[in-house]
C-alpha cells in the first residue's frame, strides 16, 4: 500500500490524527470541528498559557464554548500542546497562523515559514500539510513547497500539500465549518484527493480547484471585493452627504431590486483579520509584477479615511452646540470590529480614539466584550454604561452597534449622537447625526 493509499484508509476508517499548528480563530475551530467528526487532533501553539487554558477544557475563542471543548479535552480527541514534537504522531498537519502586514503594508509570512521548517524538521514524509492561512498566489508551491521536499521527498508521493483558505466568519452562527463550502487547492492530483477526502470528514461541501494558487487567489478575491464594494458605498455615503441625502434610505431603497444588485453599507471604516489586510496580500503581489491594482489601493484610500469623517462629523455636531472637540467628553459606544464580538484588530474605533485624542477630546468608551483598549497609546478599560456617563458626554459616538445595547435607553439619556452604524432608528431626546 503506498502513502496515498495509507492516508486515504486511515481518514476513511477515522483512524487518521490531525495535527493543528496555530489554535486561534481558526485553528481551535478547526480543531473541534475534526474532534467532534472522531479525528483525533493535537494542537500546537507556542503560547502555553493558552495551551494550558485548552487542556483544562477552557476556551479562549468565542466560537468555541467550553462546552464544546471540555468533552473532548476528557474523552482524549483534542489535546494541546506547545511542543512541535508531536507532530511526529499524526498524518496530516494544518497550518492556521497570523499573516499580517508590515509596516510598509509588505505581507509577513515568517510565521508560517517558522511553522512550515518545524514541520520539515519533524518530518513531513508521510503526512498532508495544509495551509489555511491567508497570503499571495504562490505562497505554497514557492515557500512552503521548497522547504518541506529539501530531504528529497517528492510531493504527490512522499508527502501530500494542499491550500485551503479559511471560511471563518467569527460570532455567525448561520454559516459554520460543516455547511460553508470549503475551496481546496492540491499541488499535485493526488494532493488534491487526499487533501478532498480529510475535509470531506467535516466539510459539507469540498470544492476543488486546479492549483493551490487558484485557491490561495480564491480567498484574495472574496475579502477583495468586499473591501471594494464596501469602499464604493462609503464614496457614495460622501455624495450623499455634499448633495444632503440620506445614504442610508438610498441603500435601502436600492437593495429592493431583486436582481443585479448587493446591498453593502458605509461604516466608520475597516477592521478585522481579513477585509483590511488580504488585498494588500493582492497589491503586494502584483506589484512584484509592475502593476497596479487601481481598485484596491483606491478603495483602501477611502476606507481608511472614513475614520476622519466620523471625526469631522463629531466636531460639526459639537460645534453646533458652540462646543470644541479640544476639551469635550467623547463616549464611544463599540470598539471591536464587527457587533457581538470582542476582536478588536484593526478595528475602526482605535482610529476614532486616536484622533479624538489628537484634537484633544477626554474619550472614554464602553463595550460589553471588550474590558480594556490600547489607543493613542493610552490604556483605557470600558466604563459602566449609566444614565450618569450618557448625560455627562457631550457626544455620543457609535462605532459599533452590538445586539446588547438598548437604543432607547441611550437616545433617552444622550444629547449629541454621532450614529456611523445607522443604529438608531427613531431618536427619543438625542439629537443623532448619522454618518
Amino acid at each position: 500500500m503506498n502513502t496515498k493509499e495509507q492516508i486515504l484508509t486511515k481518514v476513511a476508517n477515522r483512524e487518521a490524527k490531525l495535527g493543528v499548528v496555530g489554535l486561534g480563530y481558526v485553528g481551535l475551530p478547526l480543531s473541534v470541528a475534526f474532534a467532534q467528526a472522531g479525528v483525533a487532533v493535537i494542537g500546537i501553539d507556542i503560547d502555553q498559557k493558552k495551551v494550558n487554558m485548552l487542556n483544562s477544557g477552557q476556551s479562549y475563542v468565542e466560537d468555541v464554548p467550553d462546552t464544546d471543548l471540555a468533552p473532548l479535552i476528557k474523552n482524549g480527541c483534542f489535546r494541546a500542546s506547545a511542543d512541535f514534537a508531536d507532530l511526529v504522531l499524526v498524518d496530516a498537519i494544518a497550518i492556521c497562523l497570523p499573516t499580517p502586514l508590515g509596516e510598509t503594508k509588505d505581507p509577513d509570512i515568517s510565521f508560517i515559514i517558522n511553522a512550515t521548517d518545524q514541520i520539515a524538521h519533524y518530518g513531513a514524509t508521510g503526512k498532508l500539510v495544509v495551509l489555511e492561512s491567508t497570503t499571495y498566489p504562490g505562497t505554497t508551491e514557492e515557500v512552503i513547497l521548497p522547504r518541506l521536499s529539501n530531504n528529497g521527498d517528492q510531493v504527490g508521493r512522499d508527502f501530500f500539500l494542499a491550500f485551503s483558505p479559511e471560511r471563518i466568519d467569527p460570532g455567525r452562527t448561520d454559516y459554520n465549518m460543516f455547511n460553508t463550502p470549503k475551496v481546496i487547492g492540491g499541488t499535485t492530483p493526488d494532493c488534491l484527493e487526499v487533501a478532498l477526502a480529510l475535509y470531506g470528514t467535516v466539510v459539507q461541501n469540498p470544492i476543488p480547484v486546479s492549483s493551490t494558487a487558484t485557491a490561495e487567489m480564491v480567498k484574495l478575491l472574496e475579502n477583495t471585493f468586499r473591501a471594494v464594494n464596501i469602499g464604493l458605498v462609503n464614496e457614495i455615503a460622501l455624495m450623499c452627504d455634499k448633495l444632503g441625502l440620506d445614504v442610508w434610505e438610498v441603500v435601502g431603497a436600492a437593495a429592493t431590486k431583486p436582481y443585479g444588485f448587493m446591498p453593502f453599507y458605509p461604516g466608520p471604516g475597516l477592521g478585522g483579520h481579513c477585509i483590511p489586510v488580504d488585498p494588500h496580500y493582492l497589491s503586494w503581489k502584483l506589484r512584484t509584477l509592475n502593476y497596479t491594482a487601481r481598485f484596491i489601493e483606491l478603495a483602501h484610500d477611502i476606507n481608511s479615511h472614513m475614520p476622519d469623517y466620523v471625526v469631522e462629523k463629531v466636531a460639526l455636531g459639537l460645534n453646533e452646540d458652540r462646543k470644541a472637540i479640544n476639551g469635550s467628553k467623547v463616549l464611544v459606544l463599540g470598539v471591536a470590529y464587527k457587533p457581538n464580538i470582542g476582536d478588536v484588530r484593526e478595528s475602526p474605533a482605535i482610529d476614532v480614539i486616536d484622533l479624538l485624542e489628537e484634537r484633544g477630546a477626554e474619550v472614554t468608551y464602553h463595550d460589553p466584550y471588550v474590558e480594556k483598549l490600547v489607543a493613542a497609546g493610552i490604556s483605557f478599560h470600558s466604563i459602566k454604561l449609566t444614565q450618569e456617563a450618557l448625560e455627562q458626554a457631550d457626544c455620543v459616538v457609535i462605532v459599533t452597534n452590538h445586539a446588547d445595547y438598548d437604543w432607547d435607553f441611550i437616545t433617552e439619556h444622550a444629547g449629541l449622537i454621532v450614529d456611523s452604524r445607522n443604529a438608531i432608528k427613531n431618536a427619543s431626546k438625542s439629537r443623532v447625526v448619522r454618518l
